[in-house]
């Protein structure tokens, strides 16, 4: 028989990206469910963000003439 945990990930080295604790496997990369709802929260705040770089998509007038 195998054990039921062997298809679960095993723990993770890494550090939770909102308090630095260790990881939980079941809420990685979090340490836990607070901590994903902290990062979802900044997220749908607008906290975190992509920058974005607009390219005109039109020529400006003196560009035309030229």
């Amino acid at each position: 028989m195998t054990p039921a945990n062997e298809n679960q990930p095993k723990a993770s080295a890494g550090k939770c990206p909102i308090c630095g604790k260790p990881a939980n496997p079941d809420d990685r990369p979090f340490c836990s469910k607070r901590c994903a709802d902290v990062d979802l929260q900044r997220w749908l705040s607008g906290r975190y963000a992509i920058p974005v770089v607009e390219e005109d998509d039109k020529p400006d007038e003196e560009e035309r003439e030229s």
